[in-house]
């Protein structure tokens, strides 16, 4: 069963930085993609962005270009988001999310504040 569990949120001031990880197990096979989402208090899901196993990556959110950067460490089945210069417009739950054999399967989710 495919899991992915997502670390490295917490409270940062404006400015800020900070990395999350998100570690995925139960992995069918060496073709997927995964996503950061983050969804923050009254506003919807939204997409930051997303890399392959190949290492293509796609940004999704206007907001977060030349901020936010994803990688990923294959070796250890690790993707990971940069998060520089946050903003507190940035407070939300920040989830990984990977897409493998048409399924798509979330973590639990990590909370990134960030106080002005």
């Amino acid at each position: 069963e495919v899991q992915l569990v997502e670390s490295g949120g917490g409270s940062v001031q404006a400015g800020g930085s900070l990395r999350l990880s998100c570690a995925a197990s139960g992995l069918n096979g060496d073709e997927y993609a995964i996503a950061w989402f983050r969804r923050a208090p009254g506003k919807e899901r939204e997409g930051l962005l997303c890399i392959t196993r190949s290492g293509g990556t796609t940004n999704y959110a206007d907001a977060v270009k030349g901020r936010f950067t994803i990688s990923s460490d294959n070796a250890k089945n690790t993707v990971y988001l940069q998060m520089n210069n946050l903003k507190p417009d940035d407070t939300a739950v920040y989830y990984c999310s990977l897409y493998q054999l048409s399924r798509r399967y979330w973590g639990q989710g990590t909370q990134v504040t960030v106080s002005s």
